[in-house]
């Protein structure tokens, strides 16, 4: 129980430290627009991206009833998942380029740059999904002669 409470006690510190360092930090501005970029956040994470991750999920899914699907439903989350973590990493320099003081910072075109990086993603995980669906659709198992029957 004590150590609950001094888990709890320290990160309510570490918790104010932070908020004090954020006030400090930030001038007024920053602090007026900080909330309306956090409540952006949650509303596309909550009624762009919620939706549509629930849609696909659903539609791989349904393919995933098939005998070999349970390959497509593994490549498909992998693609998905690379392609999020890529935009992820992607959306400050796509939302910074060319701004601020100084604009030879951020010079390359970050928008062609990271639609390649996600046709690249995408085929290869199309080229995944082919490659274990030809593969599967040839092995012994899809053959029916399993465990020497």
């Amino acid at each position: 129980m004590k150590a609950r409470i001094a888990l709890a006690v320290a990160g309510v510190l570490v918790g104010l430290w932070g908020l004090w360092s954020l006030v400090n930090a930030v001038d007024v501005h920053g602090l007026v627009r900080l909330p309306l970029w956090l409540g952006g956040a949650v509303v596309i994470d909550d009624f762009v991206l919620g939706p549509l991750i629930i849609i696909v999920g659903w539609v791989v899914t349904r393919r995933a009833a098939r005998p070999d699907g349970h390959r497509l439903v593994a490549v498909v989350r992998t693609t998905l998942l690379y392609v999020g973590i890529t935009t992820l990493i992607a959306v400050p320099l796509l939302l910074r380029q060319g701004t601020g003081v100084n604009p030879t910072v951020l010079p390359r075109d970050y928008l062609r740059d990271w639609l390649l990086l996600e046709a690249a993603i995408v085929l290869i995980g199309v080229a995944a999904g082919v490659s274990q669906r030809f593969t599967f659709s040839r092995s012994r198992a899809s053959s029916g002669d399993i465990g020497g029957r």
